[in-house]
């Protein structure tokens, strides 16, 4: 299978994923920033926001950067997260998606942020260089 060349570009801000009873009312906090991302299910509210907007009383896991794939896409497109997800998960880098309807956004912990970009940069993948790092 021939990887298809994606463009990404690196989101500057440090992301934490929330988990809320399933029945609570979305915070205001979880709309702070320029990106949230929320999901309900049966089971959970999920809040997908920057790390500095969460309050300390609420289960998350922070230490998430994000990188945004350059769309917009045509809904019946195949491979693009593949082409993505696919060398990252050969090289046991765990990963978080979500999809909006222009594109898909990629979440991986800190800790491996810049492997996973080596590694996507290695297949063929462009990323925007100019915001890969976080100023402390």
């Amino acid at each position: 299978m021939t990887i298809k060349k994606i463009s990404l570009s690196s989101i500057p801000e440090r992301f934490a994923v929330c988990q809320i009873d399933h029945q609570a009312k979305i915070p205001d906090w979880a709309f702070e920033g320029e990106f949230s991302f929320i999901s309900r299910t049966p089971d959970e509210l999920s809040i997908i926001c920057p790390a500095n907007f969460v309050p300390p009383d609420i289960q998350y896991v922070d230490g998430w950067r994000g990188l945004q794939i350059e769309g917009p896409f045509d809904f019946n497109e195949i491979g693009v997260l593949a082409a993505i997800t696919a060398p990252l998960a050969q090289a046991h880098i765990s990963l978080l998606t979500v999809s909006t309807f222009d594109t898909d956004y990629i979440f991986l912990q800190e800790s491996q942020f810049e492997t996973a970009v080596d590694i996507l940069e290695a297949v063929g993948h462009e990323i925007d260089a100019s915001e890969k790092s976080i100023d402390e």
